[in-house]
């Protein structure tokens, strides 16, 4: 489940993987796990056909569905991010390991808040 949601515009995209050392830019990864959804009021990402293994995912707010983070000066997100575990971001974005869960056989709900510097 994705919260705080500034807007219903745009797409939200999801992109979970396995991969620390190109988290949170998980499309530079080919076995990476990704959805893209219509931003709303109530949004549900599911992925299938994901393996156990430790993950980590990031949430992308794409509000004018360009497929990219936009950003002012060239470094602050215009736009929503968010990650597993409420991941905190400082003056980059968190680790893997802040990051990252288990994820066994069994289906696994998490809830991810999305946040917005600008």
């Amino acid at each position: 489940t994705v919260t705080d949601l500034r807007s219903d515009k745009g797409v939200v995209r999801a992109c979970m993987t396995t991969r620390e050392d190109i988290f949170p830019k998980c499309i530079k990864d080919p076995q990476s796990h990704r959805v893209v959804v219509p931003a709303g009021e109530k949004i549900e990402i599911r992925f299938t056909g994901v393996k156990p293994g430790r993950y980590a995912i990031a949430l992308l707010h794409d509000e004018n569905n360009n497929g990219k983070a936009d950003r002012a000066m060239g470094m602050m997100p215009k736009e929503g991010y968010g990650f597993s575990r409420d991941a905190p971001v400082r003056m980059a974005p968190p680790k893997f390991s802040d990051a990252v869960f288990d994820q066994g056989e069994s289906t696994q709900r998490l809830t991810i808040r999305m946040r917005y510097f600008l």
